[in-house]
């Protein structure tokens, strides 16, 4: 099964511009629930678009480069 790492991008014009990184098996799937108040807490009221993703054979290498990308704060402000 494949796995990937994403970040998302909120659009909403009249709030913070916020991301947001994690990982699933179905990026379509999963950004639907984020944009339908359905995903992460931190996801709620905002609209959503992947901005990166990276494809990944295994859950655990995709849960490891998850866990790297959420704290580098270099690479999610670009």
């Amino acid at each position: 099964m494949a796995f990937y790492v994403y970040m998302l991008k909120s659009v909403s014009p009249l709030k913070k511009i916020k991301t947001y990184v994690g990982y699933t098996n179905n990026i379509n799937h999963r950004l639907l629930k984020h944009n339908c108040n359905e995903g992460a807490k931190s996801t709620k009221g905002y609209k959503w678009v992947v901005i990166y993703k990276r494809y990944f054979k295994t859950k655990n290498d995709a849960m490891s480069y998850e866990y790297k990308l959420k704290n580098d704060r270099i690479k999610r402000k670009k």
